[in-house]
């Protein structure tokens, strides 16, 4: 399918697209820098809208813990005017892309059991919905409550609601010193009852992550890789003499193997947020699918082990078990592999396909199926955002 380009650089344009492709009936796949274009369904649609036009920030005020910038803002430096003043955005979010994407993915990493996830710190959004009217919603004071369930719901809305032009997000310091305590040789089941205890401690964790043997040989922190075996992560952040304080008695507590400090953790939590060492799953086969599985905590091992049984997995553990980050080669993946990962999880849980070949996405629900109760509900916010459904149709779930 051939696909026009729209790119408007204003918001008023923005509404001028939409109101047009509602006129037309023609439905339009909502980008920004296409960074999370392979996260869930194929969209069929013969324009794109284009929003890294939309580029720039609005105010910042670091005093009041608030960012406010246009949609189609690189996230980039974003992040570099953050860390001059010394914040960051707590969430954790993946690098790349652009704030609307990232908002609209909404997207979390390994501090997200400590911090909150991209909704708890999206404050006001401002959008044209697919009924062709801009509208805002939220406020840009972090006080604030009125209005917060509009911003709250475009997180993790995938563009099918509104397309997004302006975003209010909250900001926090960023922690002065960071260190991670190693410990070596645990099993599964073991590792996470280790994690689960250090949450439960009053240490003030903000990551808890497994690496079974084979992920933890492919690091590229030596500290993990050179452990020979298993790698149980936990990690501690804040002013510096507390992190010290801290560690002393966390690692007696657990009896810990060794302790990184600031680089080596910097790099180790973002090669388990960003699910890295599960590359070795590509092979000569081409891509990996690449599934999140959101568990109760206890549950992830014994998930694991139900998946092994039927396919070849590799996978790991953030969110102290809670998440499990799981992946196959695709020339080992049969075509009922999603049903065999969601008949898995018998003590509840969602898995999200995250990455796979196009055909594969078309073909396989990406997002966990819904109870019908809930799709109803789904539908009837879509038809009030969206009713003639040309806002990235079928991006979460087909016929939606």
């Amino acid at each position: 399918m051939t696909i026009t380009t729209l790119k408007p650089e204003t918001a008023a344009q923005v509404t001028d697209a939409v109101r047009w492709a509602l006129s037309a009936g023609e439905p339009l796949e909502i980008l920004g820098s296409g960074s999370r274009r392979g996260l869930g369904r194929p969209v069929q649609a013969g324009h794109a809208l284009d929003l890294s036009g939309l580029s720039g920030v609005i105010a910042y005020e670091p005093e009041e813990l608030v960012l406010t910038a246009l949609a189609g803002t690189r996230m980039d430096p974003i992040r570099a005017m953050l860390a001059d003043r010394g914040q960051h955005l707590a969430f954790e979010p993946p690098e790349g892309g652009t704030l609307g994407g990232l908002v609209a993915s909404g997207l979390a990493g390994p501090r997200r059991i400590s911090a909150g996830s991209a909704r708890d710190h999206t404050l006001g959004i401002a959008g044209v919905s697919g009924r062709g009217e801009a509208y805002k919603g939220g406020g840009k004071v972090v006080k604030n409550v009125t209005g917060y369930d509009v911003p709250k719901l475009m997180a993790g809305s995938f563009g099918t609601l509104t397309a997004l032009t302006e975003i209010t997000v909250k900001v926090l310091p960023a922690p002065e010193d960071t260190a991670t305590l190693l410990l070596s040789g645990l099993d599964d089941q073991a590792a996470v009852a280790m994690l689960d205890r250090a949450l439960r401690s009053p240490y003030e964790v903000s990551g808890a992550a497994h690496l079974p043997a084979g992920i933890a040989a492919r690091s590229g922190v030596s500290a993990v890789s050179g452990a020979g075996g298993a790698a149980t992560l936990v990690r501690l952040e804040g002013f510096g003499p507390s992190v010290a304080a801290r560690v002393t008695m966390l690692r007696e507590e657990l009896r810990a193997d060794a302790v990184l400090g600031r680089d080596e953790s910097l790099a180790v939590w973002r090669e388990v947020r960003d699910g890295a060492g599960l590359g070795a799953c590509l092979g000569e086969g081409g891509d990996a699918h690449l599934w999140k599985l959101s568990v109760p905590p206890s549950a992830g091992p014994a998930t694991v082990e139900a998946i092994r049984r039927k396919l070849d997995v590799e996978a790991f553990y953030d969110w102290g078990g809670g998440l499990v980050w799981l992946a196959l080669r695709s020339d080992l993946a049969p075509p009922d592999s999603g049903a065999a990962i969601r008949g898995a999880l018998s003590v509840g849980g969602h898995a999200t396909l995250v990455r796979a070949p196009e055909s594969v996405r078309a073909a396989t629900d990406v997002f966990q199926p819904l109870p019908e109760p809930l799709m109803a509900l789904s539908r009837r916010v879509k038809e009030s955002f969206d009713p003639k459904g040309i806002l990235n149709p079928g991006r979460m779930y087909a016929g939606l």
